[in-house]
């Protein structure tokens, strides 16, 4: 399993803030199931450019910091649906003022990431 060679400092928000939505797809599978899409493969189809197992790891990070929860139900098909904590809920603000932010730059930041 991976470890990683640098610990994580707990001395500063920003850090921590960081080690949560730090991932791809993390701050996308948040929105995404705030938005109502709650089954893995909604969660797929709305994310086509991630890989399932890619998905899958980082939904099991967001579980493991206490953003989302995963509700197991006990029928044929297996069935398996996410939602967001309370603390998951408290980064949609963080996440739409980020969103905001990069809309109001689009044109300028296209330019220098195209080259």
């Amino acid at each position: 399993m991976y470890q990683k060679k640098i610990p994580v400092s707990l001395d500063c928000g920003l850090h921590l803030f960081m080690e949560v939505v730090n991932g791809k797809w993390k701050a996308n599978l948040i929105w995404s199931i705030y938005s109502g899409i709650k089954r893995p493969g909604e969660l797929q189809r709305k994310l086509p450019n991630a890989s399932r197992r890619v998905l899958d790891t980082q939904l099991k990070q967001l579980i493991d910091h206490g953003i989302l929860y995963k509700i197991t139900f006990d029928e044929l098909p297996f069935k398996v649906e996410y939602e967001l904590t309370v603390l998951g809920k408290s980064l949609i603000p963080a996440i739409m003022y980020v969103a905001q932010w990069g809309e109001d730059h689009r044109a300028e930041l296209e330019n220098l990431i195209k080259t």
